[in-house]
């Protein structure tokens, strides 16, 4: 299906009869919104995200979240911060979000074209800096296997979301409150490098060929995100569809996400 929120939103209450579908928007219109998807602080996008939702006395019997992208790991924090604070959230869905963040240019393998490869040197050089953290957004999530020591030293929202400084014990909580988390990668993504990130996966720390799955790293082996334990209970959902990012059938959707996960 041709993919905007606006359709995506009609879409929905079409397959689900009597649903109220609430699609944020970080901003007073759809220009500011498309600005902040790239200046405005993801943790500023978090508060105001966490302060729409609860004050919206539709959703006071409980509701699902989904992402799309990046939005996918900023609606998890929404989660993990301020869950406790809301009425009860009951399934995740991701679509294609980078929860290990990224280490590559959109349509640019690295391991293929040394340009990108100079080009994603550079970015990672200033990426970590404390202007650029805080003035532009995919430089939060930007994630350096060669330096994981200033990644996580440096990093303003990826690192603190996934518990790689410190263990919040709020934020396994509010996450294992979840009824599922449903994580879908897209096997010909050409966006997201790399495409496992979209299933908690990332390259081995120090290099940038061998990928490392989710249930061999760090953060679930040690649990540090409470992953483990909801993998254990039956709580991730890992789906995966042909097809470059955030490009899935109608028919996909209704069977694999709308049925099992967004209608009751």
């Amino acid at each position: 299906m041709s993919f905007s929120l606006g359709s995506f939103k009609i879409f929905l209450e079409k397959n689900i009869p009597g649903v109220y579908v609430l699609s944020l928007q970080i901003g007073n219109n759809t220009v500011e919104d498309f600005e902040n998807g790239y200046f405005m602080n993801p943790n500023l996008q978090v508060e105001y995200v966490c302060e729409k939702l609860a004050a919206d006395p539709k959703l006071s019997n409980g509701f699902n979240v989904m992402g799309f992208s990046q939005g996918c790991q900023f609606i998890r924090a929404v989660v993990q911060r301020c869950g406790h604070k809301l009425p009860q959230i009951k399934n995740m869905v991701s679509l294609g979000g980078q929860h290990q963040g990224i280490y590559g240019i959109p349509h640019c393998g690295a391991l293929r074209h040394e340009t990108c490869d100079d080009v994603r040197k550079l970015l990672n050089y200033a990426a970590y800096n404390s202007w650029v953290q805080n003035s532009l957004v995919q430089a939060t999530y930007w994630h350096d296997p060669l330096d994981e020591r200033t990644y996580e030293a440096n990093s303003v929202f990826l690192a603190d979301i996934n518990n790689v400084r410190t263990v919040n014990k709020t934020y396994i909580q509010n996450l294992n409150n979840l009824e599922r988390f449903v994580l879908v990668m897209f096997d010909n993504d050409s966006i997201v490098q790399p495409k496992e990130t979209e299933w908690f996966g990332f390259y081995a720390p120090g290099q940038a060929e061998k990928l490392v799955s989710l249930r061999e790293s760090k953060i679930y082996l040690q649990d540090r995100l409470g992953l483990k334990k909801m993998d254990k209970a039956g709580k991730l959902i890992f789906l995966s569809t042909p097809g470059d990012h955030l490009r899935f059938t109608e028919e996909w959707m209704i069977k694999n996400i709308i049925k099992p996960y967004l209608s009751s």
